[in-house]
């Protein structure tokens, strides 16, 4: 890895390297580095537990992802994705972490999410030193500055916005915030085609047309779309939506040994880029 690094550096310090052999440089970096991250004792035992089911490397590599980008990820929540993606980015890169504003009126189990998640940030500097925090304060959303972001990512997520009547509003906040050519990378649990828009909001499973529809509307192209996350196992049609399924295991013991063979949900991976 060190190796890899130094002939880059090396290289550009030279101006004899080309873009395409950048390109392919960092991209093996990020290769190499996400696979260091991803068995680090940093991370805790719990979440690599669902590198099975959540696949990072492979999804961070197919949004294409690389060392020296400028990465905001939203609601990062309890972290899942921080103990990858700011390792990755703190020597070359910048990683922007989006967390929800937190009043009087914040129900507690997102306070505490909120300073939990800001606890790992302070107790492991050497780490999350380097992380910036954006708070998206409702009416006056900026994930990061404007046209400063190379990539903005958001993990089953849109789901909670589509509910809150926010789905707009935020997709335009990271409209907003890429550089033009920039890439929004969206993982989303994934519904049954035609599924109305009710029983979306109902399940927490989305269609890939109202995703779609979505980012487009906001200005967003879709370049392309993965299998990476998708699980056939998933039959979408439980009493208690996709929690019903691991992690949450809404119903605790009840048919616990079911839900955990399905798996966690089927996704859709969509790439997205900024004209």
């Amino acid at each position: 890895m060190k190796g890899v690094e130094k002939t880059i550096r090396a290289a550009l310090a030279a101006g004899a390297v080309s873009a395409v052999f950048c390109a392919a440089a960092w991209a093996q970096s990020a290769d190499s580095l996400i696979d260091q991250v991803m068995v680090g004792d940093h991370r805790a035992p719990a979440n690599k537990a669902r590198d099975k089911y959540r696949h990072p490397k492979e999804t961070l590599l197919f949004f294409g992802l690389r060392p020296e980008m400028t990465v905001v990820e939203i609601s990062p929540s309890r972290g899942w994705y921080t103990e990858i993606l700011a390792p990755v980015l703190r020597d070359a890169g910048q990683y922007y972490a989006a967390v929800a504003a937190v009043t009087e009126k914040t129900p507690d189990a997102v306070k505490k999410n909120d300073a939990d998640y800001r606890a790992m940030l302070a107790a492991a500097p050497d780490l999350y030193g380097k992380v910036k925090l954006s708070v998206l304060t409702p009416g006056a959303l900026q994930v990061a500055p404007p046209g400063s972001a190379d990539m903005v990512l958001t993990f089953r997520n849109v789901h909670n916005w589509a509910k809150a009547g926010t789905v707009d509003a935020m997709f335009k906040a990271f409209h907003d915030a890429l550089k033009s050519g920039g890439t929004l990378g969206v993982v989303e649990h994934r519904a049954k085609p035609d599924t109305s828009f009710e029983q979306q909001i109902e399940t927490g499973y989305m269609t890939e047309a109202y995703v779609v529809e979505t980012a487009q509307k906001a200005g967003f192209r879709l370049a392309n779309k993965s299998e990476i996350n998708s699980n056939p196992k998933d039959t979408k049609d439980y009493p208690g939506g996709v929690w019903t399924l691991p992690p949450t295991l809404r119903y605790g013991d009840q048919d616990r040994d079911k839900y955990l063979a399905i798996g966690e949900s089927d996704r859709m991976t969509l790439k997205f880029t900024r004209p």
